[in-house]
């Protein structure tokens, strides 16, 4: 996200995606985007496999998206980006299981060796060409032609290709190189179909809403529900039901809620809230205090943004019967935003699914 994203509980800015000219989602820019290959932020201590293997299929995971959140006051924090990773095997994204995804934070003070200290033009490409996004490489390190993530292996014929692995080997070989390895010419085919469509993400504050009258609405309504108490001879397997429905209605509650909160912008694809809370799509599976792991150096984790569902209709991955999923993907990050030099932290992600009674295709904007 372009500018200071240091915002209070209270304040809620919101992505959409936007075309944008291929400069403009470069590292030198700073973007905030979700699809192609990473833009990295520090340029030394990248995320690399096997740390970027799917915990499930242990195969490479794909770059999802980028959130540039600086932190106004804090030197460390003058640049800091947020970098999103997922699976594309849809048997992966099981019930509320989060083991398919990663986050990483990476972040450097205003004056650093890898970026001017002034910041970069708006209005014009930089001074030199478009970059080239086939052989990569940054500070000495070698990036993956498929995926642009650090790769250690080289195309054992020519040896001017690599890659981060065999997977991705195989897949550069079948698509394109097995035609060019040794030719003069190289590929100009610098996206595949293993990376997600490539995008801007631009941001605008959500309008806030007066919500007293509902929330006081909720509590009427919950309090005469109450008042109906089961009577004595009721059996357990009716008790059971009534505590069935009641929680469907919880969750159907929640859902509800959800959806009237994101009508006034169906098509938000992000919602940034550091310190702030997340809008769930479930009653179910809500994480608690103790559910959020304090970061490596001890600080708790706070609540920076989410994922909407929303995205899913960008990202062409539906396919009869098989795709990836998700309800909402809340990230946490330090509250400290620690800083270790150039390296990527870890950080944490909570993937919530919709409750069994709940598709995400009822909220595809129109």
């Amino acid at each position: 996200m372009s500018g200071d994203t240091n915002t209070s509980s209270a304040e809620v800015v919101l992505g959409f995606l936007e075309e944008a000219e291929p400069w403009r989602l470069q590292s030198p820019q700073f973007p905030s985007k979700v699809g192609g290959k990473p833009a990295w932020l520090s340029q030394r201590g990248l995320p690399s496999l096997p740390g970027l293997e799917c915990e499930i299929c242990r195969l490479p995971m794909a770059f999802l998206l980028q959130v540039y959140a600086p932190i106004s006051g804090q030197d460390t924090s003058f640049h800091r980006t947020l970098f999103l990773f997922c699976c594309k095997t849809h048997e992966c994204y099981t019930c509320n299981d989060s083991r398919c995804m990663k986050v990483f934070r990476s972040q450097l003070p205003r004056r650093n060796e890898f970026y001017p200290y002034n910041p970069p033009p708006e209005d014009e490409p930089p001074s030199n060409s478009e970059p080239d996004q086939g052989v990569l490489s940054i500070s000495g390190v070698k990036l993956c032609w498929v995926c642009g993530c650090p790769g250690n292996k080289t195309c054992s014929r020519c040896h001017t290709v690599s890659y981060c692995g065999k997977h991705h080997q195989t897949l550069h070989w079948k698509h394109a190189h097995k035609k060019e390895c040794g030719s003069q010419e190289a590929s100009t085919v610098t996206t595949y179909p293993f990376l997600f469509p490539e995008s801007e993400l631009v941001t605008e504050p959500e309008e806030e809403e007066e919500e007293k009258e509902d929330v006081a609405k909720e509590a009427e309504e919950e309090e005469e529900g109450a008042e109906d108490c089961p009577s004595l001879a009721d059996t357990l397997a009716e008790t059971d039901l009534e505590e069935m429905a009641m929680h469907e209605t919880e969750d159907n509650k929640m859902f509800q809620r959800f959806k009237k909160k994101i009508a006034p912008e169906p098509h938000q694809v992000l919602r940034y809230s550091r310190g702030g809370s997340a809008l769930w799509v479930s009653s179910q599976h809500i994480p608690s205090d103790q559910d959020i792991p304090p970061c490596t150096c001890g600080a708790k984790r706070i609540f920076e943004f989410q994922v909407m569902p929303q995205l899913l209709n960008s990202l062409c991955v539906d396919s009869t019967g098989a795709s990836i999923d998700w309800g909402t993907l809340a990230i946490y990050t330090c509250s400290a935003s620690c800083y270790h030099d150039d390296q990527y932290c870890p950080e944490f992600i909570w993937k919530q699914d919709f409750g069994s009674d709940q598709q995400h295709t009822q909220i595809t904007p129109t």
